[in-house]
């Protein structure tokens, strides 16, 4: 019986063991202007699926204002506006002087740390909104692609560099539904039929990671940056600072709404959890520990 526990406790430690480390890619997918709000009307199945199979929260908030810029740096650089600097809508430059820089001048970054620690790793950006090219460091970045307001060819040219090159990490940036918020307005339903055109471009995306061979050693990301109401956004209404995020991938829990308060700086976080990187000390981002499967 002895025998046959510390076996059990083996095998059980191994399991565990190969959920923290088999993943070889993360691919983060960034929805622009898709509001927690509209996830239960919408039409999206290739999102609701990956949710299915992975963990998944309705109640992530931006930081505030909740605008572009702020959110999409905060992401990645796991940190609030009054840390890294960018504080509004459009901020191509920090209005606040960083609190730190790394060696590439900016507020360090996952993009940092990854070529820091991990310096043969190959990265990608593709990105719809031009916006993000002043949020990353372009030179440290294998693949920098923007595709200017064009989601379909961002999706083109992103399933290209997956299924070709396999990147360690890869962020994809999708101006939709942000565009058809400002003119529609947000909770109508020229917006929710936007939203079925996000879903088959999120489809193809993991259609992509699938054909590249990859799926078993990947976690898809889904996030965005901030909500809206009526044409606008940047309030302080739950509209516009609620926000869904589903994580899918070996090592997440399958079916699970995640209970821990998010805040999107937890996401640089949570991607460096996953490669085991260490994270500076200006972060103030912690990983979503409740979507790993302990």
């Amino acid at each position: 019986m002895k025998n046959r526990l510390i076996l059990l406790i083996f095998c059980l430690s191994i399991v565990l063991h190969t959920n923290a480390t088999n993943v070889k890619h993360v691919v983060l997918i960034g929805c622009d202007g898709f509001g927690a709000y509209a996830y239960n009307k919408a039409n999206m199945p290739n999102l609701k699926k990956l949710a299915a199979d992975g963990s998944w929260s309705l109640k992530a908030r931006s930081v505030l204002p909740s605008s572009s810029a702020v959110n999409w740096a905060s992401m990645l650089m796991s940190a609030s506006p009054t840390l890294h600097g960018y504080t509004e809508w459009g901020s191509q430059t920090p209005e606040i002087p960083s609190a730190a820089t790394s060696q590439y001048g900016k507020f360090p970054s996952i993009y940092t740390i990854i070529k820091e620690q991990l310096p043969q790793a190959k990265t990608a950006v593709v990105y719809s909104w031009g916006g993000i090219e002043y949020l990353v460091e372009k030179e440290i970045i294998d693949f920098v692609i923007p595709t200017n307001d064009n989601d379909n060819l961002c999706v083109d040219e992103a399933v290209t560099i997956i299924k070709k090159e396999k990147p360690l990490f890869t962020f994809i940036h999708l101006d939709e539904p942000d565009h058809i918020g400002h003119s529609a307005g947000h909770n109508t339903p020229e917006y929710y039929a936007e939203l079925e055109n996000v879903d088959a471009r999120i489809g193809r995306i993991v259609q992509a990671v699938k054909d590249a061979g990859i799926e078993d050693e990947t976690i898809i990301m889904v996030v965005s940056d901030h909500g809206g109401i009526e044409k606008g956004h940047g309030g302080k209404t739950l509209y516009e600072v609620e926000v869904p995020i589903v994580i899918c991938g070996p090592g997440i829990k399958k079916g699970h709404e995640i209970k821990d308060v998010i805040i999107d700086y937890d996401y640089g976080a949570t991607i460096a959890e996953i490669f085991g990187l260490k994270r500076p000390q200006a972060w103030r981002g912690i990983p979503i520990s409740d979507a790993f499967i302990k």
